[in-house]
């Protein structure tokens, strides 16, 4: 992670659910971070072109996206990306934990988009991450 930004994909096919994630993070999630940039995309091919320029910190991945969906696209990554990224995958039942945890998500968060539990579990995330500077 970058000492001036953390880089954040933001993947859904829904631009609703990506403005909605965009702005319950806001420009820092945490005081002891900092300042994110999201860069948000609504294809499985635009994550996998933006995966390969490399440079992100953590990636967001709407579970309920079609055609492809963010919990098989996290199972992707996670098995292709030999240092992959963590993975924050938003979930609209539950029961879908269970697929979470197959696909290897760091976390998962539930809908509707929480503006204060996203931001939380994002910063967990982006404090855990190996090399990040303190």
């Amino acid at each position: 992670m970058s000492h001036d930004t953390a880089r954040i994909l933001v993947y859904s096919d829904d631009r609703t659910t990506r403005e909605q994630v965009r702005l319950a993070l806001g420009r820092r999630v945490a005081s002891d971070l900092p300042e994110i940039e999201v860069y948000e995309t609504a294809t499985q091919p635009a994550v996998l072109s933006a995966m390969d320029g490399g440079g992100f910190d953590l990636l967001i991945l709407d579970g309920e996206a079609n055609p492809a969906g963010g919990i098989g696209l996290c199972k992707q990554l996670k098995d292709e990306i030999a240092e992959c990224p963590p993975i924050l995958v938003l979930i609209i039942r539950v029961a879908d934990s269970w697929l979470a945890t197959w696909s290897r998500a760091d976390a998962v968060s539930m809908y509707p988009v929480d503006p204060v539990r996203l931001p939380s579990a994002v910063a967990d995330l982006l404090r855990a991450r190996p090399g990040r500077a303190a």
